[in-house]
């Protein structure tokens, strides 16, 4: 199975140079996705486990960017990678708007844009920019009924987006998300631990088979993220079913360390190439 590799470069805590810089970088180091997140407030890791809902918390004080234009920014600088953002939250942007958004980016990077939309979580960034926050389950709602939306607007569009545009989704709610997921993505992000990924990969493929879906038409994409997770085996993630992993960098410095690691393991496994 063909590992890529992508990092995630957070557009806050830092100057847009030097994280144009560190994206540019990225890229000549063989990244072959480059992702960025989509917050209105910076937020700062304060626990080692992706498992507590109470992992980060917010910095008013600090720098950040809006995550589409950031993604323009790059998709203009770069030749070779992937663009997107892992993820943009759906209720952020009218749907229809945010295809727009998404085929503009798509010929400025010449058909390399992927297209990643959760459902949003983050209290704080509501709060901030008036959006009404609701439930979890009334923004998963939101969001199928949005995918559709986007899906259509994209056909309308003149001119169409250059590439095929995969559609990424993240949510992991067995219930709700993951039929999203089964019904609409073409990819998936998925982290956690092992065992906690191993369990939801096992609820996706139940959707598909309700649906008659392949599972293996969607892609799984999860972070790299040995600060944060107590084991981190990217054999182990392969052998899941696992087709992306992305290391994430924070500013304001941006870090490849991690990206290199990947980048070495993918050179040293047969089975990835």
């Amino acid at each position: 199975m063909t590992v890529t590799i992508g990092i995630q470069l957070s557009p806050q805590y830092g100057d847009l140079k030097k994280m144009r810089d560190r994206w540019i970088a990225a890229e000549e180091m063989g990244a072959e996705v480059l992702w960025v997140s989509d917050h209105f407030r910076a937020q700062v890791v304060v626990e080692d486990n992706f498992e507590s809902a109470s992992h980060t918390k917010i910095d008013p004080s600090a720098k950040i960017f809006e995550s589409t234009m950031v993604q323009a920014a790059m998709a203009a600088t770069t030749k070779r990678a992937r663009i997107g953002c892992m993820v943009q939250a759906n209720s952020y942007r009218n749907p229809n708007l945010m295809a727009d958004i998404a085929r503009t980016i798509d010929h400025i990077c010449g058909g390399r844009y992927i297209l990643g939309l959760g459902s949003g979580y983050l209290k704080q960034d509501y709060d901030e920019y008036g959006y009404e926050y609701g439930t979890t389950a009334s923004r998963l709602h939101d969001l199928a009924r949005d995918l559709p939306i986007i899906k259509a607007r994209l056909k309308k569009l003149n001119p169409p987006p250059l590439g095929p545009m995969p559609i990424m989704i993240a949510s992991m709610g067995d219930k709700i998300g993951l039929r999203i997921v089964a019904e609409h993505a073409d990819m998936w992000q998925i982290y956690g631990p092992i065992e906690k990924m191993a369990q939801k990969i096992d609820v996706l493929k139940k959707h598909c088979a309700d649906i008659g879906r392949d599972p293996d038409d969607i892609e799984f994409v999860t972070f790299y993220a040995p600060k944060m997770l107590p084991d981190t085996d990217l054999d182990k993630y392969v052998a899941m079913g696992i087709r992306q992993i992305t290391a994430i960098a924070f500013g304001p410095d941006w870090d490849l360390g991690e990206l290199r690691e990947l980048i070495a393991w993918k050179k040293s496994v047969p089975t990835s190439s």
